[in-house]
């Protein structure tokens, strides 16, 4: 079994914006450089044949051609109890979401069950340990919501493998498609 999703890799100037917003708000574990990314499809678990079957898939994805995409302000994931995780917003963009469709249904075509939730682009700065302060989380978010990036040309996307260790995830980019 191999745990497997699509991304798009943030390019090192952005990164670097992004890392100096990384400080700041005890109880966060902020995300290194190589876990800074924008996730088109998670599909999780699944078995060599299918993830052969995925990466055939993947290539009728990879159409379109580039465009660029933007950064835009910061939120968390949680629910009424706490916050989860800090992320980067993304601008709307109609061309990010046929490509993240087209690699959902590339799942789906490989028989991977994928799960039903609403796509909402996002690059994850940290998550939060259950102790983080709720009053600093805001402070934080509002501190850092004017975030807007230049453009970001998207003419590639890549499959990764993900390991799950102790001290977050290990990515391996697997296979890497042109647009």
């Amino acid at each position: 079994m191999i745990r497997l999703f699509t991304a798009i890799d943030m390019p090192d100037d952005v990164a670097e914006t992004l890392a100096r917003r990384q400080s700041g708000l005890p109880g966060a574990r902020w995300r290194g450089r190589e876990h800074l990314h924008l996730t088109l499809a998670f599909y999780g678990e699944i078995d060599e044949r299918r993830a052969d079957d995925l990466v055939a898939e993947l290539e009728r994805a990879a159409t379109g051609g580039p465009f660029a995409i933007e950064l835009q302000g910061v939120g968390e994931f949680g629910d009424s109890h706490r916050s989860r995780s800090l992320w980067a917003g993304v601008a709307a963009n109609e061309r990010l979401g046929v490509l993240a469709g087209r690699c959902r249904s590339a799942g789906e075509r490989a028989g991977v069950v994928m799960e039903r939730r609403t796509y909402r682009p996002h690059v994850t700065l940290a998550y939060l340990k259950p102790q983080a302060d709720p009053d600093r989380i805001g402070a934080w978010m509002a501190g850092h919501n004017l975030l807007h990036s230049p453009p970001i040309r998207v003419d590639r996307f890549g499959l990764y493998s993900s390991v799950v260790t102790d001290d977050g995830g290990v990515y391996t980019l697997e296979r890497e498609y042109l647009l």
